[in-house]
């Protein structure tokens, strides 16, 4: 019998942006309740990101019963309804998919293009766009919003202790943008995990998540630096790429709640196999 928990759920809107930590979040078909169902594009409907632009970090999110508000250093607040209404429709690209999604309003791509310094627009993914997972790891009925792949990030707080200790830093785990965070087992151990229980809802770990540069970015200051890039190249590469965390899927929808029990229910070889 383990003694692993739940410990920590973020849930992030506005893919790229600021998320927010809650105690206790609805699971809905695509992943957490409204997680990344919002996206920006440039004028080619190409998704935005850290990546390209690190002060989206500085933007911050948040969620009520009816909006979703957003705020920016030396930007008014914007709110927004959490059910845009109509809204042109624009094919949208998220790496190799291409969506359809329907563009916010014109006030909230001025307030995004000001902010950023380029010509942006806020578009949302509607309950009719199915967006699959790749079928070489989901099933048919598997998909995700504007994710980069998959609905859940999963991470261990003993991971990033492991790798903190490795670097001689402290950084947070905001910086690797996870969706659930586990405590009570060893670092990586979600490595091996291939089917887990969290509370009444089942999980698949397919893959293990490669890195980009996004976790070198402050979240606070939107400055980059070299770690933990530099450390997970020498510790957690492999066939040219690193690895933190591992991506989810879940079998149903529910509820999950920070201190929900994880079961450990099918194990595997590790993924990466390092």
């Amino acid at each position: 019998m383990s003694d692993f928990q739940l410990s920590g759920i973020y849930v992030y809107p506005v893919k790229s942006l600021a998320g927010i930590r809650v105690e206790r979040w609805q699971v809905a078909p695509t992943g957490l309740l409204y997680d990344r169902k919002w996206m920006l594009v440039d004028a080619d409907g190409l998704f935005l990101s850290q990546r390209k632009l690190p002060r989206m970090a500085l933007i911050k999110t948040a969620l009520t019963g009816s909006e979703l508000l957003l705020s920016a250093p030396g930007m008014e607040p914007l709110a927004l309804s959490l059910l845009p209404a109509g809204g042109e429709w624009i094919d949208v690209t998220v790496w190799h998919d291409l969506c359809r999604a329907r563009a916010v309003s014109g006030t909230a791509d001025l307030w995004f293009s000001r902010f950023l310094g380029q010509d942006c627009r806020l578009v949302y993914l509607p309950d009719q766009s199915i967006r699959p997972v790749d079928p070489h790891y989901g099933s048919s009925t598997d998909h995700t919003a504007f994710s980069d792949g998959f609905p859940f990030l999963i991470v261990s707080e003993n991971s990033l202790a492991v790798l903190n200790q490795e670097m001689g830093l402290h950084l947070a785990m905001e910086r690797f943008r996870p969706n659930l965070v586990i405590s009570g087992c060893a670092g990586y151990e979600e490595d091996s995990w291939r089917e887990i229980r969290i509370g009444s809802i089942d999980f698949r770990l397919p893959k293990p998540c490669s890195r980009c540069a996004v976790p070198t970015i402050d979240p606070e200051t939107a400055e980059t630096g070299k770690e933990p890039l530099i450390t997970l190249n020498r510790t957690r590469k492999w066939q040219n790429k690193v690895y933190f965390g591992q991506n989810a899927l879940h079998d149903r929808c529910g509820e999950l709640a920070v201190g929900d029990r994880v079961q450990i229910k099918t194990a595997g070889p590790k993924q990466p196999p390092l």
